[in-house]
């Protein structure tokens, strides 16, 4: 019976099947360091499969380096062999919520989420650490081979602390933020649906060094834009450079499929539709086009006579008097005549009246985009009061991004149809949890959220940290960031049940899941080097610490089955079976040789789509060897494995 894998997939051999079936003469096979074969690539036969000339040596070409590239690009590729466990009494609904809180590192998050969010999240948002010689950066260890890289995350319970400072007198201080981002990024961009995107916030002293990142992990082309924030704060002064009051937002796709949604219209914006006909409530816009790149010789299409009221030609002249254009073609134009979009109006300008011509739009039709200034956002110092309310007034969060920040990234990015997922693995302060669950309350809408956020750890030497660490011991909370990050997704689900008085609003609860370790014991993954010594593991090659249902979600994401999908669990012959989303994924995790033919039928009888059996479950190896014929015979589409 085939098992599970049990790991995180291997993107790079992955990516080497990929080059396989396009160019098959490229890959060849090698032997590892384990002595197995596996699939290489000849890069010499690629480079010249994707030359039309004789390809001798490295060739200059435009391209993006830093110190620490490739090794960035190999722990992006590396399995890991972990897993995410279950927290129920950390979660709020964890039985019905879709949304998902993981706590620990994001870049094993990221891996461990590859096959179950494979191109199924619209938006991601982050707001890494801006690099200020100041901030605390992910120290990731560049320095094994894949394979050790998977031995190693196997067999160490703990990596310690995963936050270093990054200061400025580092010799390799933005090539060390760049390793950071690099490999998230291109993890993230596996997750991003066709028609998804990326937002980024990011200070000055990284802009440039991030574009760069991202118009090679993402496509130059797909870069949709720089939305630059007031935050209502300076930041940086003295004769060193010029003081900032803003922070940016880098915008990607994962394609050209991506459509911003227009914002909703305030009362500011709909008190301009001052006119009103039969039709509804309109306002006028000049036909005419002037400024910059609007000249007759810009578009001569454009530039055609219309006709007034008493039959004068009116051109597109602008108050300069040089010739303008109008903003359609001509075709357009006695269209919108023929609709009655089309009003004239006398002005008199210089003592002189003159004919000018108008577009109606009329309200129902408005439609209003985001510009790339949002000077309208609340900035940072109401941010951190509106926080420290949801607090009890105290400031347990440096810097947090105001709630209506992301409210507009949510708004202009998803649909409140369809389950469309929004992540975010820098969670910090939970800003991006709130804003989902404030904008499917006002539109009813059914968008989930996906969080990560490390356990970095409070000091109480730490005058920043100090408060929050306090906070942490008044209300028994964990001391450390993702307790405090869940506690405020916590408050803002009451919050909004109180204002509700209904229980619909905890059911936008969220699930917490915890990375850790393997379930399974290290002979699992090499039982060659098993020997007399340890002959016992290889009875039970689980550890002995995991519950049934931290193996059902280590089965989750080896299978891509979603982790947000409801759990129930039935008796069948006094064994306990956990059924994922009805009969999507069946396991049955006993470990005491009890599982006979008997139990197998009848488990075979409600013909789920996957079964999931431990080794060391069956009977004897005569059941073993029935299972699969069994449920051939009674449940044919039914795929079989076991751990």
């Amino acid at each position: 019976m085939e098992k599970l894998k049990m790991h995180s997939p291997n993107i790079t051999q992955d990516n080497i099947a990929r080059i396989r079936d396009l160019f098959p003469g490229c890959v060849t096979e090698a032997r590892g360091e384990d002595g197995s074969a596996k699939l290489a690539v000849d890069f010499d036969q690629l480079r010249q499969e994707l030359a039309d000339s004789i390809v001798e040596g490295p060739q200059e070409r435009y391209h993006l380096n830093w110190p620490g590239k490739r090794e960035a690009l190999l722990t992006a590729n590396a399995p890991i062999a972990k897993t995410l466990r279950p927290l129920r009494e950390e979660s709020v609904d964890f039985n019905t919520s879709k949304n998902l809180f993981i706590e620990g590192d994001n870049l094993d998050a990221l891996k461990l989420l590859q096959e179950t969010y494979l191109g199924k999240v619209k938006l991601i948002y982050i707001d890494p650490p801006y690099n200020t010689g100041s901030d605390f950066i992910y120290e990731d260890d560049f320095s094994e081979s894949a394979e050790e890289f998977l031995k190693k995350s196997n067999q160490k319970d703990e990596e310690g602390s995963r936050l270093v400072a990054n200061t400025e007198t580092n010799g390799r201080f933005h090539s060390d933020w760049i390793s950071m981002v690099y490999p998230r990024l291109k993890l993230a961009r596996n997750l991003l649906r066709d028609d998804g995107a990326i937002f980024i916030s990011i200070g000055d002293d990284e802009l440039c060094s991030l574009k760069a990142v991202c118009d090679e992990t993402f496509g130059e082309s797909n870069y949709r834009g720089l939305v630059s924030r007031a935050t209502g704060t300076r930041m940086g002064s003295g004769n060193q450079k010029i003081s900032s009051e803003f922070d940016y937002i880098l915008i990607y796709s994962k394609s050209d499929r991506f459509e911003f949604n227009p914002l909703p219209m305030g009362e500011d914006d709909l008190s301009i539709y001052d006119q009103e006909d039969a039709r509804g409530r309109y306002l006028l816009r000049s036909l005419r086009r002037t400024g910059g790149e609007n000249r007759r010789e810009d578009r001569p299409t454009m530039f055609f006579p219309v006709y007034a009221p008493d039959g004068t030609a009116v051109y597109p002249l602008a108050p300069e008097g040089w010739e303008s254009r109008w903003v359609c073609g001509q075709a357009k134009y006695e269209e919108m005549s023929r609709d009655d979009l089309i009003e004239w109006k006398k002005v008199a300008k210089g003592g002189v009246e003159r004919w000018q011509v108008y577009q109606k739009h009329y309200i129902g039709e408005a439609l209003k985009y985001s510009s790339n200034s949002w000077s309208d956002i609340d900035g940072n110092k109401k941010a951190t009061r509106e926080l420290n309310e949801i607090f009890g007034g105290r400031k347990v969060f440096d810097h947090p991004k105001p709630v209506s920040l992301l409210e507009r990234i949510v708004q202009i990015a998803t649909s409140k149809y369809g389950c469309d997922i929004v992540m975010d693995f820098f969670a910090g302060s939970a800003t991006t949890a709130h804003a989902v669950l404030n904008i499917n309350r006002q539109d009813d809408g059914d968008r989930r959220f996906v969080l990560v956020q490390l356990p970095e750890s409070l000091y109480e030497d730490n005058k920043a940290q100090a408060v929050a660490l306090k906070f942490c011991r008044e209300h028994g909370l964990p001391e450390n960031v993702a307790s405090l990050s869940k506690e405020r997704i916590r408050r803002v689900l009451k919050r909004l049940f109180d204002e509700e008085k209904n229980e619909a609003a905890t059911l936008n609860g969220f699930r917490v899941l915890k990375v850790d370790t393997s379930n399974m014991a290290d002979v699992y993954y090499a039982p060659d080097s098993l020997d007399g010594a340890n002959l016992d593991l290889f009875v039970d090659n689980i550890k002995p610490d995991r519950t049934p249902e931290d193996l059902l979600f280590q089965v989750m994401l080896d299978w891509g089955v979603d982790l947000a999908l409801p759990i129930t669990k039935q008796s069948i012959q006094g064994k306990d079976v956990l059924f994922v989303d009805g009969n999507a994924l069946a396991t049955c995790f006993d470990a005491s040789g009890s599982i006979d033919e008997a139990f197998v039928k009848e488990l075979a009888k409600q013909q789920p789509l996957r079964v999931v059996f431990r080794d060391a479950g069956y009977k004897d190896s005569a059941v073993k060897i029935n299972v699969e014929q069994i449920f051939k015979l009674l449940s044919p589409s039914t795929e079989v494995k076991c751990i």
